[in-house]
């Protein structure tokens, strides 16, 4: 049986305006908001409900507590080889939701990681707050990012600052990420309030003519990398099979280095 209330769902009516906008928080706080499967498909359902929906025309994703969301559930990923990769029904669920036509905006406080900050790569506009950090780790468990999470970064911040946050290794600051492009605001007193003013300004703007502008700047933005991002998927799954991908599993778990062998 799947955990209860990962994800709470609020839809906020725009006063004097037959509009309105949504907050998707991630409540997952014990395990710093990390993505499992049953939570992204939560989120994926919801955004198609609120796709369908002809008031809400904005949504706000952001995570309970401390923290966005600090990646994929480790636990998960432990015991899944080539095959249940290939099969896995998260690259449904990731489809739904960068498919989504409705603008999202990111709140990011805290850890926002590996699949976290592909989540919010996702997003149309990334609001961080000041205790905001960012990367993908996943070479540190023998993986690499399996979302579309380096084409996106790449292509935003260009070869030599994604190679550093990829390659390198690095978490960079929100002060950073606002250097780099990365986020679209920095907040000072916390993301959430600025964002949810911002989403509220969203829903208020023509709602066709916002989806058709959200799809043509992630047409712009993405078309040319729809090939490399199936490659880059292929190479995830296969990587899922490897010795590399045990050993650095199993060393995050037992909270110590892994020793990789390129096997």
């Amino acid at each position: 049986m799947g955990e209860q209330n990962m994800l709470r769902i609020e839809q906020v009516d725009v006063k004097g305006h037959n509009a309105a906008w949504a907050i998707l928080s991630i409540d997952r706080q014990k395990q710093r908001n990390a993505l499992n499967t049953e939570l992204l498909g939560q989120i994926a359902d919801a955004l198609d409900d609120f796709a369908q929906s002809s008031s809400v025309r904005a949504v706000l994703i952001c995570g309970e507590g401390e923290h966005f969301a600090a990646g994929a559930d480790i636990n998960e990923i432990k015991d899944k080889g080539r095959e249940e990769g290939y099969l896995d029904p998260r690259k449904a669920h990731w489809r739904r939701i960068r498919n989504c036509p409705l603008p999202l905006v990111a709140a990011v406080d805290g850890f926002c990681l590996g699949g976290g900050f592909e989540l919010a790569l996702m997003c149309d506009l990334i609001v961080a707050g000041t205790t905001a950090k960012f990367g993908l780790p996943e070479p540190n468990l023998g993986l690499i990012p399996g979302a579309g999470g380096i084409e996106r970064l790449t292509t935003m911040v260009g070869r030599a600052r994604a190679g550093r946050i990829v390659l390198g290794g690095e978490i960079v600051d929100a002060i950073t990420a606002n250097d780099w492009g990365i986020i679209s605001y920095m907040a000072e007193d916390g993301a959430l309030p600025f964002a949810a003013k911002l989403t509220e300004r969203l829903a208020l703007r023509a709602p066709l003519a916002m989806q058709a502008a959200k799809k043509a700047i992630v047409a712009s933005a993405e078309t040319p990398l729809k090939h490399v991002m199936g490659e880059t998927r292929g190479d995830f799954e296969n990587l899922l099979g490897t010795a590399d991908k045990a050993e650095g599993v199993t060393a995050f778990l037992d909270k110590r280095k892994p020793t990789f062998e390129g096997k």
